[in-house]
């Protein structure tokens, strides 16, 4: 199950669902320009290479410290469900995320001050059937689910994923896709489930 609070200690070898929101849940994203400049920046951070800023700087990576498992982008949240490897690298990859959209969000908008509501919401995951449930969740979050553009749900189906996302620590539990993608679209099951997990994001 999940922990009730936004979490205080990270632990190492661990999942957590993490969750952001748009400053009084004002849009993330505006355009398909938004939603993969977001994509370009998690390249970014875990980049197979060295890569140098146009200040002269290194960009952090954190490929090998924590992986993605899924993800949705919606207007005006995402969900990230995040593998932490080692800690405390899960908080300095939102931080670099998340520094680093503001910055390309405020310069498009002519705006300045914080886009988003809060610091970032992480809520662990300790057991697999809870991790299936939010990876469902995470997915089921479009009203379009099947066919959106910008979740992992393609690649769960087998559609090709970026180096940075391991879709089989959630594929590994199920005995094909297909029985993954089929419990994905079981609404009748997940209803109560979903509901406490948006129970569980309302409270945070």
């Amino acid at each position: 199950m999940p922990s009730r609070n936004i979490t205080k200690v990270q632990v190492a070898d661990s999942y957590y669902h993490v969750y952001v929101r748009g400053i009084n849940k004002q849009n993330l994203f505006n355009s398909n320009d938004d939603y993969r400049y977001f994509l370009a920046l998690i390249d970014r951070y875990f980049s197979k290479e060295e890569l140098i800023s146009k200040n002269g700087g290194v960009y952090p990576c954190f490929l090998g410290k924590i992986e993605i498992v899924a993800y949705c982008l919606m207007s005006n949240h995402f969900h990230l469900l995040l593998y932490q490897i080692d800690i405390p690298f899960m908080e300095k990859f939102m931080r670099s995320l998340m520094t680093s959209y503001s910055r390309y969000y405020n310069l498009k908008n002519k705006r300045t001050g914080s886009i988003f509501e809060s610091r970032y919401k992480a809520v662990r995951i300790d057991q697999n059937e809870y991790l299936q449930h939010v990876s469902r969740y995470i997915h089921l979050n479009p009203k379009r689910w099947e066919q959106y553009k910008y979740s992992s749900l393609s690649c769960y189906e087998g559609g090709d994923a970026p180096h940075w996302l391991n879709v089989n620590r959630v594929l590994e539990q199920f005995s094909s896709r297909q029985d993954y993608l089929e419990f994905v679209g079981d609404y009748e099951e997940a209803h109560d489930i979903l509901d406490d997990l948006k129970h569980q994001l309302a409270n945070k």
